[in-house]
């Protein structure tokens, strides 16, 4: 399967079909086995700060929440980590709120000298930024950018983008370009399913990565699916993602994009976890807390950013995979010099 339309997705996602899912999940996995065999990826998320300066109806993060603001010191942040490298993982993503203001450049590139004495590979997740900045982040250290539209859909993007810099379609749109040009040597795109018209969210996320392996081929691509989940009780979702419209995604996913690594983070259940690691997933976060810092009992960290659905322990996750006969890989980097002309 190399072509798709809108069409074509909305038909596969409203098919009920048991029988097409089986077979769709089998070529997925055949796909993974393939490419992949059964070495799944390992990180570690740490939250920084959870200070935002946007407005986005859908987070709980946005600056309108009356929540628990915090952000790590240097020492805390050297703390966190020290404990995090404990856990197994080599590979770590920094993460912070949408606030320029409170995480500037210089704050980052504290935490990513701080990362490289812990740890061999070393992500962000952080607010868009120029090309240049990123540039310095990268020969700091930095390996990789995750960053994630949310909604392609410029009418809904609009609606739930209220105020602050993420108000930039465009801005936002084109970071994962600037990255590259930065000289990142990994980059994970992303939509926050229900959050605008499912169909044409996933259709442009597919274009929106072929535009980039066709400009930067030498760039290693992963994708996420994060679900919208309800903010103190409010509903946002525009579209139902339930667990058999998920599996649909990645699997289709997969199909289309063989080489290309699949992450599924600690907000999906134990159960859908397990069942997509057998399928088509290839990276996994253990032992996650998305409140700031949360590691250490230091003081206040902050309310989180969503609750974490999957509570095993990093131990335990790393205790499944060897027991179901899959590959835990720790690092898939080896730390090198970034500072040369990227």
């Amino acid at each position: 399967m190399t072509t798709i339309s809108p069409d074509t997705i909305s038909a596969l996602l409203a098919d009920n079909d048991c029988g097409r899912l089986e077979t769709l999940a089998r070529d997925a996995q055949r796909l993974t086995r393939q490419y992949f065999g059964r070495a799944i990826g390992l990180y570690t998320p740490l939250y920084l700060s959870n200070f935002c300066a946007s407005h986005c109806t859908y987070c709980g993060f946005h600056s309108r929440h009356k929540i628990t603001r915090a952000k790590l010191t240097a020492d805390q942040m050297a703390a966190e980590m020290h404990a995090i490298a404990g856990l197994g993982p080599q590979n770590i993503l920094l993460l912070t709120g949408e606030s320029p203001q409170a995480t500037p450049l210089d704050y980052l590139l504290t935490a990513v000298e701080m990362a490289k004495k812990y740890f061999q590979g070393i992500a962000l997740e952080i607010y868009p930024m120029l090309e240049d900045e990123y540039r310095t982040l990268y020969r700091a250290g930095a390996d990789g950018v995750t960053i994630y539209q949310e909604t392609y859909d410029r009418a809904r993007y609009a609606e739930v983008h209220l105020a602050g810099q993420k108000q930039d379609y465009n801005f936002r749109r084109g970071a994962p370009e600037r990255i590259a040009k930065a000289g990142m040597r990994q980059i994970s795109l992303g939509a926050l399913l229900g959050l605008g018209p499912l169909a044409t969210d996933l259709f442009d996320l597919y274009e929106h990565l072929r535009e980039l392996e066709r400009k930067f081929p030498g760039v290693e691509y992963s994708l996420s699916f994060p679900r919208l989940r309800t903010i103190k009780a409010r509903e946002f979702a525009a579209s139902c993602v339930d667990d058999t419209t998920f599996v649909k995604i990645l699997c289709l996913t997969r199909l289309l994009f063989p080489r290309v690594g699949i992450n599924l983070s600690t907000r999906e259940t134990m159960a859908v976890r397990n069942r997509l690691l057998d399928i088509c997933v290839t990276r996994i976060s253990i032992g996650s807390k998305t409140s700031v810092g949360g590691y250490l009992d230091q003081g206040p960290s902050g309310d989180p950013q969503f609750d974490v659905a999957d509570d095993r322990s990093a131990a335990d996750m790393i205790l499944y995979l060897k027991a179901h006969g899959f590959d835990p890989v720790f690092t898939d980097w080896r730390r090198i010099d970034n500072k040369g002309p990227a």
